[in-house]
């Protein structure tokens, strides 16, 4: 450890140029391969617009599933109108047949009338029809005669008789007529009623249709304002990326200059050296937490591309203290818009590389650019700035400029 930070201690002959080159590089890199890739880290920005859309697509879903039952509903009411309608004209009908029968028996009675009247009236202008019978019968003077004039009295008897009973047949035949007239208009008026509740019905049924239509027009404008929005930010977003992307290939380069020399310099102090690779116990673990996020390539959560995640998250809550993972210095401390607060400490030649430690979405750090820190030093606050959903630590090691999976270093 002595022997590396001797070295470390070398390299600040060229480190104010050299820093600045990889605190933009570190930006570009996390923000390029890690944050756009980590499921806990995100543009807020798309995230708001990715969420609005995808709001406004299950409303509008939604939406659209009311409308067919509201318009289904209509349909039904549509047709039930239809059938009720054609009720209604059938019950008018038969009213106004029933009408117009009770108007003709009102007529054919009273003809009834006059033709009893004026038959009784005949029977009667030569006296009592009964008893002029009788004084016939009395007058017979054969058996013949009085069987004959027997008949001739049963005919006029008869006769009013037949009268007196057509007349009461009529009579009877318009009291049915009548309640055929009641029952008729009883049942218009009981349509009549029925048609007004389901012209409600149908207002309320084509309010509703109105509504869910309404609500599906505004939800296809909203829709179309979110896809807008998701389309600005996620633009923004890669043409930041893609700024960043140049920019990192830039510094990537000056990186691996600076841990080559570093390496020489060390070589030169004797610094353990000879190893090709990570060992275990290199480094200390940043934060007491547990791993969220591991390094390495997965699909990005919203644009959808295969990258790499280029660090290990670590939860353990807002506030938790932060610790240097190796002595080192400071060399950059900045804000970046997707990795929020950013420490990068230069920890030196160890293992036969150069290796950095950078420290992401800290809600604040304790040390500043040019501080000498040992291991297990608190430099920070685990926090959420930048593209984060919650509170983490985004741990990243550069080997020689490049980002590898800080685990076997542990």
């Amino acid at each position: 450890m002595a022997a590396a930070l001797v070295a470390v201690m070398a390299l600040g002959v060229s480190a104010a140029h050299a820093d600045d080159l990889k605190d933009k590089q570190k930006q570009v890199e996390r923000e390029l391969k890690g944050a756009t890739q980590d499921l806990g880290e995100s543009s807020s920005q798309l995230k708001k617009a990715a969420a609005r859309l995808g709001a406004a697509q299950e409303q509008l879903s939604v939406a659209k599933t009311r409308l067919a039952t509201a318009r289904g509903k209509l349909e039904v009411a549509q047709e039930r109108d239809a059938e009720m309608q054609a009720e209604l004209v059938t019950a008018e009908a038969e009213l106004v047949a029933a009408e117009a029968a009770l108007a003709q028996g009102e007529v054919d009675r009273e003809d009834q009338r006059q033709r009893v009247a004026a038959t009784v009236a005949d029977m009667y202008s030569e006296g009592d029809p009964e008893l002029i019978a009788f004084s016939s019968l009395m007058d017979a003077e054969t058996t013949e005669e009085l069987t004959r004039r027997d008949g001739v009295r049963d005919v006029i008897v008869g006769q009013e008789a037949r009268a007196y009973d057509e007349l009461k047949a009529a009579e009877v035949l318009l009291e049915v007529q009548e309640q055929q007239v009641s029952d008729a208009r009883d049942e218009v008026a009981a349509q009549r009623e029925a048609a007004a509740d389901h012209l409600q019905l149908m207002q309320a049924l084509e309010a509703e249709q109105q509504a869910a239509k309404d609500s599906v027009v505004s939800l296809v404008i909203e829709r179309r304002d979110a896809r807008v929005e998701a389309r600005a930010a996620r633009a923004e977003d890669v043409a930041k990326l893609r700024r960043l992307k140049k920019e990192q290939d830039k510094i990537e380069e000056m990186l691996r200059k600076r841990a080559a020399a570093a390496l020489r310099r060390a070589a030169r102090a004797n610094a353990r050296s000879a190893a090709a690779g990570p060992s275990t116990g290199l480094l200390a673990q940043p934060v007491d937490g547990y791993v969220t996020s591991p390094f390495g390539y997965r699909t990005h959560p919203i644009y959808h591309y295969w990258g790499l995640h280029d660090g290990v998250d670590f939860g353990g809550g807002c506030g938790t203290p932060l610790r240097a993972a190796a002595p080192g210095r400071v060399v950059s401390s900045y804000f970046s818009g997707v990795y929020g607060n950013r420490l990068i400490i230069d920890n030196g030649a160890m293992a036969g590389q150069g290796i950095a430690t950078i420290y992401n979405h800290a809600t604040t750090y304790t040390v500043g650019v040019g501080d000498q820190v040992t291991e297990g030093q608190v430099v920070g606050y685990e926090g959420s700035t930048g593209w984060s959903t919650g509170c983490h630590l985004h741990f990243t090691v550069m080997a020689n400029g490049q980002a590898v999976d800080p685990m076997p270093f542990f």
